[in-house]
């Protein structure tokens, strides 16, 4: 046998012993190419929180709610408004409100601006506010004489018919008026909270019979 044979020989046997740990790591480098060039899979995004900017608009538009029963409960006028998704409220232009309650009374209001929440069951007015409820049969058939009320901001609950407010406010009941700071209307139990510097006006009653 030749050098050169018994050099390749040698060369050989080596290249055999080593082979399988060539392609072991020829191998592990494919598998790594392969991860690091593999696209990546979409990580899940977390939803952005809602902000405190409009998602819609309305105008000249009027919004209608209904009870279970199908009988109208309040209808909600206004010039311009705009919804907030993150408060699920809607500010109004030039709101102008009537209310039924199960009663059969009407309640109106109106202002310069409102903020009504997403069923309507709850209105805040400013500037100009005003809220009246007419007269009729209250709770129990009851009269309940027309009431109105007046001031720069007005807070009116429509399913607890409640009407409160910080702000100074004038009450007429009839024919008696109250003014105060604030104050806190309960329709159901009848009951005015007056609170700050109240003072009131109260006229006699007609004599009984009189004409």
């Amino acid at each position: 046998m030749s050098a050169s044979t018994a050099l390749w020989h040698r060369v050989w046997d080596r290249t055999t012993l080593y082979l399988p740990i060539i392609l072991t790591a020829t191998l592990a480098l494919g598998t790594y190419w392969l991860v690091r060039n593999a696209p990546k899979l979409m990580e899940p995004t977390v939803a952005a929180a809602p902000t405190h900017e409009p998602d819609y608009f309305m105008r000249g538009f009027v919004i209608k709610n209904f009870l279970p029963g199908g009988e109208l409960r309040s209808e909600l006028f206004g010039k311009e408004g705009r919804h907030y998704p993150d408060t699920d409220t809607i500010e109004v232009d030039e709101l102008r409100l009537r209310s039924i309650s199960p009663e059969g009374l009407t309640t109106r209001a109106s202002a310069n601006r409102g903020l009504s929440n997403g069923d309507g069951s709850e209105v805040q007015l400013f500037g100009n506010a005003v809220v009246i409820r007419e007269a009729g049969a209250g709770t129990g058939g009851r009269a309940a004489p027309r009431l109105e009320f007046r001031g720069e901001f007005l807070h009116a609950f429509l399913d607890t018919e409640r009407v409160q407010s910080n702000k100074p406010v004038t009450l007429t009941r009839g024919a008696d008026q109250f003014t105060a700071d604030a104050f806190d209307y309960d329709s159901v139990s009848g009951i005015a909270n007056l609170q700050g510097r109240v003072r009131g006006v109260l006229m006699p009653a007609a004599p009984a019979g009189a004409r």
